[in-house]
Parts: structure tokens; sequence; C-alpha cells
């Protein structure tokens, strides 16, 4: 699962005639407020992409300028109108099985070990997507333990869980309904099992949607972070290379204690945790790097 996905974007889009523009100097007003309520961080050369979604609220708002907008956050308008930007400027691109080499380091070596330090007779084995936009992340686990896992082990009892900051993602999730690019790299058996399908949507059973629980969670709420507890293996996959370091580090933190004893993190492939925190014993697979809990 992706956060803000398309901030790599490097072509800059021309501003379309007589619409509101966003100077340098409120730039740097909005870039402090989102970073203050979410650690997202727009670099300089994001200028363009924040003023685009932010404009998509001027819209809905009814508000002529950014200023106008600005000022309608600060005095009034924050509480209802700040996820609906969270919303806006956060871009969601996922898909099934979308990184089949951890998911295979999931399923083959880290739920294998986890699961031979449990009860024989019954256990529950907790694993959390960590901005789980659209839900691709946690079904994708959530079809293995269907399809597979459970069938392996019986005695244990699988609790899936998936958090965004994004409300509209956590609400597609939920229903469970996906178009072609989602499900593209679903074994065709698997996806005639478990998804109904009418023309293009495909739409998950409910015995899939039934594992995974979503809830609306803010990474760097550290209130919120203190309630999620005692997870065996957390993918916050993509998601710190749009944070600062600072924000990485209160993150990571976090998570660190959301992680039981021998638990595993698992980030994106193009992230590390490297001069974040030593906190973590790095473990070597084929495919990928999970960081480990002592």
């Amino acid at each position: 699962m992706s956060l803000l996905a398309q901030l790599n974007l490097s072509a800059r889009p021309s501003a379309p005639s007589g619409k509101a523009t966003l100077r340098p100097p409120l730039f740097e007003q909005f870039r402090t407020f989102i970073y203050d309520k979410t650690g997202i961080y727009f670099q300089d050369n994001k200028k363009y992409l924040l003023e685009s979604r932010v404009s998509r609220r001027l819209s809905a708002t009814g508000k002529n300028d950014f200023q106008t907008y600005f000022r309608y956050l600060k005095n009034g308008g924050f509480q209802d109108e700040m996820p609906e930007l969270v919303n806006a400027v956060t871009i969601n691109e996922t898909f099934f099985f979308r990184t089949p080499g951890q998911f295979e380091i999931i399923e083959k070596n880290i739920l294998p070990e986890i699961i031979t330090q449990k009860p024989k007779s019954s256990a529950t084995v907790r694993i959390w997507s960590a901005a789980s936009s659209t839900g691709d992340e946690p079904y994708t686990l959530a079809l293995m333990v269907e399809d597979r896992l459970q069938k392996r082990y019986p005695h244990i009892t699988f609790e899936i869980f998936g958090t965004d900051i994004n409300t509209k993602v956590i609400e597609t999730a939920r229903t469970g309904v996906y178009g072609p690019r989602s499900v593209r790299n679903i074994p065709p058996s698997m996806l005639g099992r478990y998804f109904t399908r009418d023309r293009s949507e495909y739409t998950l059973k409910p015995e899939i949607r039934s594992r995974v629980t979503y809830k609306n969670l803010n990474l760097t709420d550290r209130a919120g972070m203190l309630k999620m507890r005692n997870f065996d293996v957390v993918i916050c996959a993509n998601v710190l290379i749009y944070f600062d370091n600072k924000s990485k580090q209160q993150v990571v933190s976090s998570l660190y204690k959301s992680i039981g004893r021998g638990g595993h993190l698992l980030v994106g492939f193009s992230e590390t945790l490297y001069g974040v925190t030593q906190a973590f014993q790095p473990v070597r697979f084929d495919k990928t790097i999970a960081y480990k809990k002592g």
C-alpha cells in the first residue's frame, strides 16, 4: 500500500488559466500545517502537487482563493474540513499481491516461526497493515490465510487489521469491490474462488472481508497508536518515505511498541530503518529484509 505514491511525479502540469495559485509564503503555511497534523512533508518541488490537491477543497467549500481557505481551516473549519483535506492530499496506489516476495516470506518463514512459539492447543496471530489504502494489502493477507494458512494451522486464530489516515479509502476497503487493475496479480483459481464478478467489478466474498478489521488512524497520532498492541507482523510499506526523519523516528518508535516480542516489521523495498532506529534486528531473506523485535 503506498501513501502519496504519486508525489514522485516529476513533470509539473500547467495551471489552468484563471485558477487560484498557491504563492510561496502560503505554500509554506500549508506545508507546515499539514506536516504538524499528519507528519506528511511536501518538498519544495512538490508545491504544484499540493496546489492541485488543495484546490479541490476550494471548490468544495466555496472558497475563492487559498488564503481564504487557509483562514477557514485556522478559524473554526478545522474539525470538519481536516479529514477532507487529508483525503485530498493523499494518493493511494496499491493492488493485490503487490510485493510477492514479502508475502512469500511472511507465509513461509515469518509466520511459521511465530506460530511455533504459540501455545499448541489454541493461539492468536495478529497482523497489521499500517497505511492499508483501499484494502488490497490486508485482503491479500486474508486470501493467504483462507486459502492456505488456516488449513495448515487449524488451531490458530488469525486477526488482520488495516488502518489508514484517509477515510475514503477505508470506506472503499470495507466494500471489497475492485477493478481489473487491482486484481491483476491474483492467481485465476483464487480469483474465481473468492470473488464474484459483475462485468468489470470484482467483489470479495464475505468470508474474506470478515477476516479484516478496518479503522481510520494517523500513524503520527501517539494516542491512537497506543491502542495498537501485541502484533506479530506489521507491514508499513511505502509510507516512511513521505516523512522527514523526526516523523519517521516517532512512527517507528510507535510501531516498535505495537509489536510483541519476536514480532516482525516489514517496510517498502525502497525504505530502510538505517539512521532511524537500532531497536530492531534486521533479518535478511532472499527477497526482502524484515525487522525483528528481540
